[in-house]
């Protein structure tokens, strides 16, 4: 992959709109929506339940595919593109983090943070060192070995920030990553992301109902009928 597929100067949504068919009628769920995210921004999207927040997450992460419009990386239309290149895209550049984790059970901590260099082609040993260091930088050092039943709620968060991580991102997309905790662990994932936003300048882009995470933010947007609204 060039380097130009690597480095996400900015994200940029064209007029792109989503729809779903249920029992035969078109549901519009994002219309005609244009944004632009620049590069090491940190930005929150708020709105209500059904809103289509998720939605638009997933099409920024390229999990799903607009109706229409497209979504520009570093000026590239990524839709444009056959599946296998939009997936080792969006292994080497987006990182994600939901509100369920998604950590597989029958792994470790380090071996559900290594999947994704694992999944790039990246040797064992290459990937078991820098998922170490990812956990170790986490807090999590001494539970590598610790199956994601063994963790608190935290532990595990932080266990897929660090699989988010370990292909060294551009971008860190989050959905309600604190959707799940306490006030006190949620704060505390709340300092991770931001820490990594400030200090790696990863491009943050979170979907949260939490007002004080949103508030963190360098910017705010809202959704409400499937378009964005200047958040107050």
């Amino acid at each position: 992959m060039n380097d130009g597929l690597r480095k996400a100067k900015m994200i940029e949504l064209k007029n792109l709109s989503k729809t779903f068919l249920k029992d035969g009628k078109k549901i519009e769920v994002l219309r005609d929506l244009n944004l632009k995210i620049a590069r090491g921004e940190s930005l929150a999207i708020v709105g209500v339940s059904g809103a289509g927040k998720s939605t638009l997450i997933h099409i920024l992460g390229t999990l799903d595919h607009p109706t229409d419009g497209a979504l520009y990386i570093n000026d590239l239309n990524v839709f444009e593109w056959d599946e296998k290149t939009m997936a080792r895209f969006r292994n080497a550049t987006i990182g994600f983090v939901f509100q369920f984790n998604n950590l597989l059970p029958e792994f470790d901590a380090l071996e559900n943070t290594m999947m994704p260099a694992l999944i790039s082609g990246m040797s064992a040993k290459q990937a078991s060192f820098r998922a170490t260091e990812l956990l170790e930088e986490l807090g999590l050092g001494h539970r590598i070995k610790h199956k994601p039943g063994e963790l608190s709620g935290g532990e595990q968060q932080r266990v897929a920030i660090a699989r988010a991580l370990i292909m060294e991102p551009e971008i860190l997309l989050a959905d309600e990553p604190t959707g799940n905790l306490d006030t006190d662990t949620g704060k505390k994932i709340e300092d991770v992301l931001i820490n990594l936003n400030v200090t790696r300048k990863i491009t943050l882009v979170v979907v949260t109902h939490n007002k004080l995470l949103a508030e963190r933010m360098s910017r705010i947007i809202g959704l409400r009928d499937g378009k964005i609204y200047n958040y107050e």
